[in-house]
């Protein structure tokens, strides 16, 4: 494996922060980091991710990583109480700012 580059070492320590619940985009990510974009976030996800809660991090019309990991996503949105719409993540209602516990 690759070393982690400065850029997916923000990207990992960001995606650990996103609280149980809420998610983020991976174009969210590279906005709220001022660098990079859905692509660059995604390919740290691929290459890195799976140390961290991966499934909190999903498309911008809420689907998950791929769809082979559907149903482990749904699993863990549904043990984490994520407000779904159907086999979605409801974006308007889980989406996280990077501000707050609490913000939406």
């Amino acid at each position: 494996m690759e070393p982690v580059s400065p850029y997916a070492e923000r990207v990992l320590e960001l995606i650990e922060r996103i609280p149980p619940g809420k998610v983020m985009s991976y174009g969210d990510v590279a906005e709220y980091l001022g660098e990079g974009g859905p692509r660059q976030v995604g390919r740290v996800m691929a290459v890195w991710g799976g140390g961290v809660p991966w499934w909190r991090v999903v498309h911008s019309d809420g689907t998950g990583a791929a769809p082979d990991h559907l149903l482990r996503c749904l699993a863990h949105w549904r043990e984490e109480g994520t407000p779904l719409r159907g086999e979605r993540v409801d974006m308007r209602l889980a989406r996280w700012d990077g501000r707050s516990a609490d913000s939406q």
